[in-house]
């Protein structure tokens, strides 16, 4: 239930579409002779766009999140790697027979380059449908085949394909894995996932290594410029605000230890 209404709940709040309906509702206010309120909805709609998609509002969001765990070096030998999903893009793989990594593909990447690193290592990947429509393959059958072109012997990989969401991730693989305490487990994901991600695989009582990746921004000097474009400015608020929102509601539903978690 949790997964669904967060789904549906963030497709209308998001900042970029969120912008766009009160943009729309602006028009018609003014189409049924509310005017003022029409005209007031679409000013502020106006101003939401352009915050949002040309000042570095984005970058600001993503920074703290970004920057929250940095890479540590192990200080001992790995027991393996855990990749989180959401660096593949099931649809357009699927139907063109192919492996299409997303902007987040370093996930997969990333984890290929650890398992080189620590040849006895395990290597996890975490993944199933994340989304509402749960037919076709998962995103678990396309990193094992990913995996496999990438020379990674079967014997070393685990696959976990019936998770949806951070939380599931955690859960599920504990269950499957079972790790020993005092082993040492790597986790690779987006850095401005990370904060949430460790949170619940520490909820989950699993202890993790954070393993960084993915990063969207260079530091505090993106925040002098202008955006690129306006849509990569509104994706940038999208993701942050995402996360920002998700740290909260996996605060408040026990999915993670801590509101903002911390090395």
């Amino acid at each position: 239930m949790f997964f669904i209404a967060a789904k549906v709940i963030w497709f209308v709040v998001q900042p970029s579409t969120a912008l766009i309906l009160i943009l729309l509702a602006g028009v018609v206010a003014i189409g049924f002779g509310r005017t003022r309120g029409g005209a007031l909805a679409m000013m502020l709609a106006t101003v939401g766009l352009f915050v949002a998609g040309l000042l570095p509002l984005g970058i600001l969001m993503m920074l703290p999140l970004e920057d929250r765990f940095p890479r540590t070096e192990p200080d001992g030998p790995v027991a393996g790697i855990i990749v989180l999903g959401g660096g593949i893009d099931q649809s357009i793989g699927a139907a063109r027979g192919v492996t299409t990594l997303t902007e987040a593909g370093e996930r997969l990447t990333e984890g290929v380059a650890l398992a080189r690193r620590h040849p006895d290592a395990k290597l996890v990947f975490t993944g199933g449908i994340a989304s509402l429509t749960p037919d076709g393959p998962t995103e678990a059958d396309a990193a094992r085949r990913f995996f496999s072109e990438m020379g990674i012997p079967p014997e070393r990989l685990v696959v976990e394909d019936q998770s949806r969401d951070t939380a599931e991730n955690a859960r599920f693989s504990k269950a499957l894995i079972d790790p020993k305490p005092g082993e040492r487990w790597l986790l690779v994901t987006s850095a401005w996932h990370m904060p949430r991600s460790v949170g619940t695989f520490r909820a989950a009582g699993w202890p993790v290594i954070a393993w960084p990746t993915d990063y969207r921004t260079a530091g505090p000097q993106d925040l002098s410029i202008l955006m690129p474009r306006a849509s990569y400015g509104l994706t940038m608020v999208d993701v942050a605000a995402k996360e920002w929102v998700g740290l909260l509601a996996y605060r408040l539903f026990g999915r993670t230890d801590a509101l903002f978690p911390a090395p």
